[in-house]
């Protein structure tokens, strides 16, 4: 269900900071136009921190609607610090018909590899619908090891992992301790390739936000990196006319000598062109 190319979807904003619906549903659209294998709402890269619980179910049930006669899974962002928090989020997503859950590792207060196990373990049992860890440890300051992951590959319900931690080393090694039906999905555009050759089974993109119709583009995947996702993206995205250019605090617009690259690769990949002449 989650093999192949998911994209990290961004949550767009107007220009008095509330969410936009109508930029939600055009997003979604191209997407399902696109034929992206999977849609993660409410990700790192939809800003899920600053969305309140309102607007967060909003997101995943716009996705759910307008997929769901295409036969297109959604995995739904459910994450946290606080794991009570986290379980009454994802039975919340799941009530809606979310497909899975992405659940992001915990965040600031550091747990040991056990306590990660813990509290997967928690979601785990408290759901009844698939879980997918999220390990990025440069936004959260916690790395689940290959030796963490391949116990949870033993959780019930628990079926991969997306493994943003930039490391092959590490997601070598992750692949050669869990399962071979244990999904492994890279985090990181730019090094997709390597780690599928490794046995990875596919992407959780955030470039797919652009192109979900389109070949990988290493220098896009590239620029969408050049400040803290999703600033880079959401800058794509408003200059191709598709959302605004607006983000919540302490989220801010990119530097102008960052967006002037991001229009250079635009120009040069043809997008803006491609945008223009619609």
């Amino acid at each position: 269900m989650f093999t192949g190319c998911g994209t990290a979807l961004i949550t767009p904003f107007r220009q008095n900071g509330s969410l936009d619906e109508e930029a939600l549903q055009r997003l979604i659209t191209r997407q399902i136009e696109g034929d992206i294998d999977f849609l993660v709402p409410c990700g790192t890269t939809g800003e899920s921190p600053t969305l309140t619980r309102e607007e967060h179910l909003t997101v995943v049930r716009t996705c759910i609607e307008l997929t769901r006669e295409h036969g297109i899974p959604v995995l739904a962002g459910a994450g946290g610090n606080n794991t009570h928090e986290v379980i009454e989020l994802a039975l919340a997503c799941q009530r809606l018909g979310a497909d899975g859950i992405l659940s992001v590792t915990p965040y600031y207060n550091k747990p040991t590899q056990e306590g990660l196990f813990q509290h997967y373990q928690a979601i785990a049992a408290a759901i009844e619908i698939p879980l997918i860890v999220y390990s990025v440890a440069g936004r959260t300051g916690v790395n689940v090891e290959p030796a963490t992951l391949a116990r949870l590959a033993g959780v019930r319900r628990i079926i991969g992992v997306k493994e943003a931690s930039g490391n092959i080393s590490q997601q070598a090694a992750v692949i050669h301790q869990v399962p071979s039906d244990f999904l492994v999905l890279s985090g990181d555009d730019a090094i997709t390739l390597p780690l599928i050759a490794l046995g990875g089974k596919g992407l959780i993109s955030v470039a797919s936000n652009i192109i979900p119709d389109q070949s990988e583009w290493l220098p896009l995947m590239e620029v969408n990196f050049i400040e803290s996702n999703p600033i880079p993206v959401k800058a794509a995205l408003a200059a191709l006319g598709l959302v605004e250019n607006v983000y919540r605090l302490p989220m801010v617009p990119p530097r102008p000598e960052s967006l002037a690259k991001i229009e250079a690769v635009l120009e040069a990949s043809g997008l803006l062109r491609h945008m223009a002449a619609r």
